[in-house]
């Protein structure tokens, strides 16, 4: 265990300091190797490769159309005239409610979250500039908005944390819809008005909106050049609609979306190929630095510390739904990556869980849920959107994870803790 935990920690430094996971990921899957007895060589050529190649061809697909279908509502300005939309309607005012249903509006529609991030960043800007709001609080909102309730517990989300236990517990998208929408209340709802909290303390300390310097500043938007908002609307309502209501393939709907997406704006055709080039480029990145963390996992499964772990998680003296969630939210947490995290743990203990299940007559989408919800109680520091997300706005750790812990970590921890109660219940 003492390799393992080493491993850990070491990763989690890492990232944190900055160096990418894609090749961190395999120098420390070396290191547990040898701390814990392997052959150092197949330990990374056979089982560290054969987890990444695994994760990757279960949901390159995924990732790929996903992004490309992010990026052409990002490019033909689709993304933008929907959250525009919403603002007016708003009002420019409620700078963290009409961000806040923007990012949420596009993340359930299917748009992936970096892409997010990039396009509604500008109207973030402009509505906060508006309200004369903290630039501070944008990050939490982002957060809150597209790494959260729509994430990982709205029934019929098409994002990857809500596909991936698909595979383990035999379910669909729309698993356990009551405690979904439990815990989207309690993350939206506790987190909306955390924040309208945080923006009093901030008036009342003078801390007034500054503008952006450097590469982070923003160029204004011309909403008559934007394309008409119900045309922009209708590929996210498809993409849902195809997905739940007629029960077809993930990537079948997202084609759906990406098709509409293309007739709507089809005077743009020649920003197409770029775009749909620039979504194949980042699905690529995507999937390798989380197949990068599902290797990691994969050696540290094969260690033969792990019984010791798994041993531990299944010790906990309480419901299998709280040590499943436990495992789920600390790999995440150690990754990163709440997708990363979920599929290491899925791929060490799922088929346990899933036996667990069938022999004590417990629901398969409680689990699917509460595995989904467990992974975005996940944000720590490290997290690679996170990053992302602070690199586009230029605003530091210092400036906002406070405010994101809060409303990305400690309310989702507490929407978990919710379900598994009302799991234990019998409700689903």
């Amino acid at each position: 265990m003492i390799s393992i935990l080493i491993g850990l920690v070491l990763l989690m430094l890492l990232a944190y300091l900055g160096w990418s996971i894609i090749w961190i990921a395999p120098l420390v899957s070396g290191i547990v190797a040898i701390l814990s007895g392997m052959d150092i060589l197949p330990a990374y050529t056979d089982t560290y490769m054969q987890g990444f190649v695994d994760f990757a061809k279960d949901y390159f697909p995924i990732f790929l159309f996903g992004a490309i279908f992010g990026k052409l509502m990002e490019d033909t300005g689709a993304a933008q005239s929907v959250a525009h939309k919403i603002s007016s309607v708003i009002g420019k005012k409620r700078a963290i409610l009409g961000m806040l249903l923007s990012a949420a509006i596009l993340t359930y529609g299917g748009v992936s979250l970096f892409v997010v991030v990039f396009a509604v960043y500008p109207l973030a800007v402009a509505m906060f500039r508006e309200a004369n709001v903290s630039r501070k609080l944008i990050p939490s909102t982002f957060v809150l908005g597209a790494f959260t309730f729509t994430m990982t517990a709205l029934p019929g989300t098409p994002q990857i944390q809500n596909i991936i236990p698909i595979n383990t517990f035999k379910t669909d998208t729309m698993a356990a819809p009551i405690l979904g929408i439990v815990a989207a209340l309690i993350m939206a709802v506790g987190g909306y008005f955390y924040l309208k909290f945080r923006e009093k303390q901030l008036n009342n300390k003078d801390e007034k909106f500054t503008e952006p310097e450097g590469d982070n500043q923003v160029k204004s938007v011309n909403e008559e050049e934007l394309p008409n908002w119900i045309l922009s609307t209708i590929p996210l309502i498809a993409v849902v609609l195809t997905l739940n209501a007629f029960d077809i393939s993930i990537l079948a709907a997202l084609l759906i979306g990406i098709i509409l997406i293309m007739i709507f704006n089809w005077k743009d055709y020649k920003a197409f190929i770029k775009a749909i080039n620039g979504g194949a480029s980042g699905s690529v990145m995507a999937t390798i630095n989380t197949s990068a963390a599902v290797g990691f996992g994969t050696v540290v499964t094969a260690s033969p510390g792990f019984d010791s772990v798994k041993e531990l998680i299944f010790s906990i003296p309480l419901s299998p739904f709280f040590s499943e969630a436990f495992a789920v939210s600390l790999l995440a947490m150690i990754t990163g990556s709440a997708s990363g995290g979920m599929g290491i743990a899925l791929e060490a203990l799922g088929q346990e869980y899933y036996n667990i299940a069938v022999d004590q007559g417990l629901s398969l989408e409680a689990f699917h849920r509460i595995t989904s919800v467990a992974s975005g109680a996940s944000i720590l520091p490290h997290n690679g959107a996170l990053l992302t997300l602070f690199t586009v706005t230029g605003l530091t750790h210092k400036d906002s994870y406070k405010d994101v812990f809060v409303v990305g970590l400690l309310i989702p921890m507490i929407a978990t803790i919710a379900i598994i109660f009302l799991a234990m219940m019998g409700i689903n």
